[in-house]
């Protein structure tokens, strides 16, 4: 199976993009590119784990009504909803209406204030497993390995819930912890150079 689809503009990208144009998008000036910043990446880690069992296009599509659900993932005020705001959130039809995700989201929130005290920020822990990662050969071929074990595990050691090693690794895709883009991808290049100019937390 190729691992490039050539859009009509003629660029080469990784080959999921040809499930939906959305996806072209997020594939170009998101995913993959390195992220520091704590309160996209709670962002991030939240919809991986809104994700599991479902397609990203989903989640994607859903993305602005999650986060105006989730108060800009800010997780300071996340970390304070109550029953009423699970109450609402499962009313609110411009999500994915599931109790145990919803708790899942508020819980890891608490934990992400947890983990500032504890390491900085969320992504000073995060890039911290940086230097444990080993090339895994072609880019996705693999759903899960073993740093992301190792996070998923530290992980549900703090108190985190909906975080399996499978969830992580899409997270680590995502926020650039690798450069997990087809070979022949257009954007490879432009991920590989960011990631090497930003600066580590």
């Amino acid at each position: 199976m190729s691992t490039i689809f050539v859009a009509e503009d003629g660029k080469a990208r990784c080959s999921w993009c040809s499930a939906t144009p959305e996806y072209i998008a997020y594939h170009d000036k998101e995913w993959g590119f390195a992220v520091t910043d704590d309160i996209r990446l709670f962002e991030k880690i939240t919809l991986e784990s809104f994700q599991s069992g479902l397609s990203w296009r989903t989640i994607l599509t859903k993305r602005d009504n999650f986060r105006a659900a989730f108060k800009g993932f800010d997780f300071n005020q996340v970390a304070a909803f109550n029953e009423n705001d699970i109450l609402r959130l499962l009313q609110d039809e411009g999500i994915v209406r599931h109790r145990g995700k919803i708790e899942a989201a508020i819980n890891n929130a608490q934990r992400a204030q947890e983990m500032l005290l504890q390491h900085g920020s969320l992504a000073a822990y995060f890039w911290g497993f940086e230097g444990d990662i080993q090339q895994q050969g072609e880019p996705q071929t693999v759903s899960t390995t073993a740093v992301s074990v190792k996070i998923s595990k530290d992980l549900k050691k703090k108190g985190w819930k909906f975080v399996g090693p499978t969830t992580v690794y899409a997270f680590m895709q995502a926020m650039g912890l690798v450069n997990d883009h087809a070979s022949d991808c257009a954007i490879r290049t432009e991920v590989e150079k960011q990631r090497t100019a930003f600066s580590r937390p």
